[in-house]
This record gives structure tokens, sequence and C-alpha cells, in this order.
């Protein structure tokens, strides 16, 4: 009998599986400054010249993102997906893979994008609010809101399901960290191409199709 988690294929969700980056949709509720201010942070973080941890409680400090304000953009995430992603990954799920959304960004934003995607296993930052709505905090222990965070999360679930194979697809440069704890990364560069990225993936596409002959026979 196969293991239920033989073989493990995880999402970057912005700019991968979404054309978006989620927080700078929500910073846009915060006006323009504040967008402009945290559109540079946050493809800075993406780029490797600055770390996250030093940008991820800013961030949400500047914007101040209500349980409203990230419930639209849960539906953008859906407006804007990746036009392929939902038949690549019923088709890697037909080929046996289970598939994964790690992501810096938040679980609340992201849960209705997966649910899209029929993926049940969502690693993402929880944020939460006052009674109100209203912002009161993230999950500041979350290894994902720091740089080197997204390997301990792959270390995790290799732990957790001791998958024989466990292949990753991000576009930026804490995608690719997890490079050292996969056994495939995958640098994916339709919506944004990170040279670092680039250069150091064992493959690089611009289409998300191309995943499924990659990973074909693995």
């Amino acid at each position: 009998m196969t293991n239920q988690y033989d073989k493990i294929i995880i999402f970057d969700c912005d700019s991968t599986l979404s054309s978006i980056e989620g927080v700078d949709e929500l910073a846009r509720v915060a006006g323009e400054e504040a967008t402009q201010e945290i559109e540079k942070m946050t493809a800075e973080a993406m780029e490797g010249k600055i770390t996250l941890e030093s940008i991820f409680a800013k961030r949400l400090s500047i914007i101040q993102p209500t349980a409203e304000s990230v419930s639209q953009v849960g539906k953008l995430y859906i407006e804007t997906v990746e036009p392929s992603a939902k038949q690549v990954i019923t088709t890697l799920k037909n080929q046996g893979w289970i598939p994964v959304i790690l992501s810096g960004g938040y679980r609340q934003a992201i849960k209705p994008l997966a649910d899209y995607l029929d993926v049940e296993l969502i690693e993402a930052v929880d944020l939460y609010f006052h009674e109100d709505g209203s912002y009161r905090d993230f999950d500041r222990n979350y290894p994902s809101t720091r740089s080197g965070g997204k390997p301990e999360i792959v270390k995790s679930l290799r732990h957790k399901y001791s998958p024989r194979i466990i292949v990753a697809v991000g576009d930026g440069v804490s995608d690719l960290e997890s490079k050292s704890a996969v056994d495939m990364f995958i640098g994916f560069g339709r919506y944004a191409i990170r040279e670092k990225v680039k250069q150091q993936a064992d493959y690089f596409i611009t289409d998300l199709q191309e995943i499924v002959s990659l990973v074909e026979n693995l």
C-alpha cells in the first residue's frame, strides 16, 4: 500500500498560485503612501536584500488590516489565480502528489484560494483580530514570519508525514531557502523574476504546467 503522503509538492502562494502579493493588496486600503512603502519592503525582502523578520511586524503595523479587508484579499486571490493552477494541482493529485501551500502570507486570506484549488494543507501565518474585526496581532512564533522559516516548516512536514520525496515551487528568496530541505526546488518566474532564484533553482519555469513533466518520473 502506498503511503498517503508518499510525494508532497509545496507551492508558494503570492506571485505563484496567484499573480498578486497579498500584503501589497492589503496595503492599498491604508492609502497610497503606505502602499508604496510596503511594496518596496516586500520587493526587497523577496529579492533577499532585507530580512523578512525586519519588516513582517512593521508592515502589519502600518496597514492595520481588518478582518473584512483580509476577506477581500481572499476573494482577490481567487480572481487573480494563476490560470493553470487548478488543472496542474488536479493532475498532480491524480499522480499521487499531496499539495501544500506554504506562505509567509496570512492564513485567513489564503484559505479561500486553497479551498478553490482543493488544497487541504495550508502552512501560513494566522492573524488575530478584536471582536469588532480590527487588527490585534499575528502569530509571532510562526516560522514563515522570519528568514529561514520555510525550511523549518518543510522539515516539520517531513517529520510528520515521512514522504519519500518533497518538491517545492516558488518565486522568492524565502522560497529558495527551502531548497536545502527539499528534493527538488522549482523557481517560478511568470510574475516576478528574482535573479538569485533563477540562478540557484534546480529548474526555473515561467509556465506552471511545466511542473507536471518535471516531476512525472519522481
